[in-house]
């Protein structure tokens, strides 16, 4: 996993097979941010690297989850509920085995970012961090437009980081209570300004309140 050095894989059991954390724990950690994937990609994505290397500046661990499905070679993502699932028990595990310490904020980019906004409470997270959060599926020729995924950050009742590129197909969510939205050059793979990326996590991080 190119440009995630010191971080360690651990096997994860879920009730629809493996996932894999690959956690990095720092010195003292303030807390843990803990990330989801996109739909048909994987942890080494650009932006994720930059949010990691942000948390470890802010004194977070982190870990990057693969969902089973990514973790046995699939592509096409499981419905929602069964990635709600296996991503609360990931979840679990890494608190239970005293690798979710202190503040434990939870995202993802894209499809990880909606995972994480559906189970922000039941998880107990501190904060969402949403990389290219999917707004408004495109349209397709001939089809009606697709329901806004607008009410899964809504739903969020914790503080959230939306980072978005300014040509991101997806559209641009909009701020809200508690929720921060920074536009960044680039679109929806958020790889053209990965420093921009960087330094809004890391703000954002720094200004979370202590539990």
């Amino acid at each position: 996993m190119s440009g995630a050095e010191g971080m360690r894989p651990l096997t994860v059991e879920t009730p629809h097979g493996e996932a894999v954390a690959h956690v990095h724990a720092v010195p003292e950690a303030r807390g843990t941010l803990v990330l989801g994937h996109g739909a048909g990609g994987g942890v080494s994505a650009p932006d994720l690297l930059a949010a990691v290397s942000a948390a470890h500046g802010a004194r977070f661990s982190t870990a990057l989850v693969e969902q089973p499905y990514r973790v046995a070679g699939r592509r096409a993502p499981p419905r929602a509920p069964v990635l709600d699932e296996a991503w609360t028990a990931v979840l679990g595990h890494l608190r239970s085995a005293g690798l979710a310490t202190g503040l434990v904020v939870v995202g993802g980019r894209s499809s990880g970012a909606r995972v994480a906004c559906r189970t922000a409470h039941a998880s107990g997270a501190a904060g969402v961090l949403c990389l290219a959060f999917p707004l408004q599926p495109v349209a397709r020729a001939g089809r009606p437009p697709a329901p806004s995924r607008l009410p899964e950050l809504e739903a969020v009742d914790v503080p959230v980081l939306v980072v978005q590129g300014v040509t991101d197909p997806f559209g641009m969510p909009p701020p809200g209570p508690g929720r921060r939205v920074v536009p960044v050059r680039g679109d929806h793979s958020l790889r053209v300004d990965t420093d921009a990326v960087r330094a809004a996590v890391v703000a954002w991080l720094a200004a979370l309140p202590d539990a």
